[in-house]
């Protein structure tokens, strides 16, 4: 039985564990450079425990600028080095990630046209890319060979090729996208010459490859069965395989949110793995983040180390932590921090874990302090982390909290459609500040704030821009709380435009109800474009059989109807409705205090509330000294 925290030998080097944390966008670069926030970054991982880091994948050649803070291999020499020297102590291995976006990256960047296999425009971005000539396939190949020999001179343990979703690679090997009649209608032969060529550059080091399998288009993509042939002839060439799904046409299909159960790949990788046939390590990738189904997939001969990327971005002490038999914090695979591909340029992050990709701002929690008293009013996530850092530090907590079960928000979050894995994080942390010896008051309303204290209190339902001549409103945190509706069609009223209002229309829909979300926007849940949701929410919405009233907004709600008023032209007409669902802003708690944090301050995310807590915490500690 290979045990997930054990070592594993791969190409004659030694892995601490079978945990690799795998390539991501983080926008952490600087000019396309790796900068010390990368160093820091990996290095937290490495003294976590992981067995095998990936660096943020770097663009072979100059031709390929996916996006604004994309790293630039040429450059990544010193990065790499820095990244290696900091791990190392760690036993962690430590390879570089090599790939080229090709027709799904941007021109707006790099001011010049797409790489291409073929003339096909992407279907994301529409773009028309240029057909690739012999000079510029030359110029590609070489460009990895460089970088490997790059990666290789920077003492690096390998590389790992990325021919997955977003690469030139793919497009080479999918009739998708490859269209040509020269040698390279061969699908396999440009991946077949990088292999050959980096493994000139790095000698006996770790080649590893993510190669699309599945990309969820039967009718011209890569198949699994075509995958397996691929994979079976490609394994003596390298270390070790990572099967992942998806293509331009399914971009959500990679790294989907929480809709899709954690997993996903179990099937598409064990019929990988038979494939190899031992010539060659698999890794089990596909939203991984709980332990114990990446101990049982190694148990079942799925793959032989995991990936679980985002589950060390929620816990960068994870392997740790299972080693220790301590509950890591959970990953609710939420993607609204960690997906940072996208013209904002955020941080990559945690809604769990705020210090993830801040490693070189944040203080870090551990320590001890003169133990004091201290009070915390309020037991949503704002509130729990500030106790649970106070704890940390030494102090005597105080927690209390109005309703009878702490989580706050979180816990009525964790009751919108799909998205149940919210209720993991409040559960953690609970059960954080309970091990660290926190007193909890629950049933306690308080109306004084006494100096000092922390204050959490949450919010308040907020104003709504429509006026009430009959019928039945209902707040969307007393619905999720359990207030029933009459009988009827139900509208929702979405000004927001975020998961609340989408996730609410899909539950009442499950729960049978005829359904109509009202929305000002174009299209239905447009914040969803963040997390990689959009397509896939309103796909869902339209197969439970909910209404989308776009374009509109809400103006009069009346006994059996209300009212909507098209945004660009003003025209009125009534939807039926026996009850509204409001689904919009709300407004702090007004309960004073020194140090607020959650939506007592401004209606916060998960990760502004957690974050907040923890930020009072440490101001609050500062005073205490």
């Amino acid at each position: 039985m290979s045990d997930i925290t054990g070592p594993v030998e791969i190409a004659g080097r030694t892995a601490p564990s079978r945990v690799l944390f795998g390539p991501h966008e983080t926008n952490l670069a600087r000019g396309r450079v790796l900068s010390d926030r990368h160093v820091a970054y990996y290095a937290a991982r490495a003294a976590g425990g992981a067995g095998a880091i990936v660096t943020e994948t770097a663009s072979v050649h100059d031709s390929d600028w996916p996006y604004e803070r994309a790293p630039l291999a040429a450059l990544c020499g010193p990065g790499w080095s820095a990244t290696v020297e900091a791990c190392r102590p760690h036993g962690a291995l430590v390879l570089a990630g090599l790939g080229h976006a090709g027709s799904q990256g941007s021109s707006a960047f790099g001011q010049s046209a797409l790489w291409a296999p073929s003339r096909v425009p992407d279907v994301a971005s529409r773009e028309l890319p240029m057909e690739m000539e012999g000079g510029e396939i030359r110029a590609l190949v070489d460009g990895f060979r460089e970088a490997a020999a790059l990666a290789t001179e920077s003492g690096m343990d390998g590389v790992e090729l990325d021919a997955g979703q977003y690469s030139l690679l793919r497009q080479f090997s999918s009739a998708l996208t490859n269209q040509r009649a020269d040698d390279y209608a061969d699908k396999t032969l440009l991946l077949k010459e990088v292999l050959a060529a980096v493994r000139e550059a790095v000698g006996d080091r770790i080649i590893g490859l993510r190669l699309s399998c599945d990309e969820l288009a039967p009718w011209a993509g890569i198949t699994p069965e075509q995958a397996a042939e691929l994979a079976a002839g490609l394994a003596p060439g390298v270390d070790y395989l990572v099967p992942v799904r998806g293509s331009a046409m399914s971009a959500s299909a990679t790294r989907p949110d929480l809709h899709t159960e954690p997993g996903f790949n179990l099937d598409l990788c064990r019929r990988i793995t038979e494939a190899v046939a031992g010539r060659t390590l698999t890794v089990l990738q596909g939203s991984v983040v709980d332990h114990a189904q990446a101990q049982r997939a190694l148990d079942d001969g799925v793959a032989n180390l995991v990936e679980m990327t985002r589950a060390q971005i929620a816990e960068p002490g994870l392997v740790a932590k299972v080693r220790a038999d301590e509950k890591p914090r959970p990953c609710v695979l939420s993607n609204q921090k960690c997906r940072v591909r996208d013209n904002r340029n955020p941080i990559v992050s945690c809604v769990g874990e705020p210090r993830s990709g801040h490693e070189t701002e944040d203080p870090a929690l551990e320590g001890r302090d003169t133990p004091r008293d201290v009070l915390v009013i309020g037991g949503g996530p704002a509130g729990l982390e500030a106790a649970r850092v106070l704890a940390m530090r030494g102090h005597r907590v105080e927690l209390r909290e109005r309703a009878d079960r702490l989580g706050g928000m979180l816990r009525l979050a964790a009751n919108v459609g799909g998205r149940a894995r919210l209720g993991r994080l409040a559960d953690w942390l609970e059960s954080e500040v309970l091990r660290l010896g926190v007193r909890v008051v629950t049933g306690a309303e308080v109306t004084a704030v006494p100096g000092g204290a922390i204050v959490a209190t949450g919010s308040v339902a907020g104003p709504r821009n429509y006026s009430v001549h009959g019928g039945t409103v209902i707040d969307v945190v007393d619905l999720l709380a359990g207030a029933s509706l009459p009988d009827g069609p139900v509208v929702v009223a979405d000004p927001v435009g975020d998961f609340v209002g989408v996730g609410v229309a899909e539950l009442l829909a499950a729960q049978g109800k005829a359904v109509t979300i009202v929305s000002q926007d174009q299209v239905i849940g447009t914040q969803l474009a963040l997390t990689g949701d959009l397509a896939d929410a309103n796909t869902r919405l339209q197969q439970a059989g909910v209404t989308l009233a776009k374009r509109s907004v809400l103006r009069e709600v009346h006994a059996g109807h209300v009212v909507v008023e098209d945004v660009f032209t003003a025209e009125r007409r009534e939807l039926e409705g026996a009850a509204v669902v409001h689904c919009g802003h709300r407004l702090p708690n007004p309960l004073p205090g020194e140090r607020r944090a959650g939506d007592c301050v401004a209606p916060r995310t998960v990760h502004e509330a957690i974050l907040e807590g923890r930020r009072a915490a440490m101001a609050r500690e500062r005073v205490l000294a």
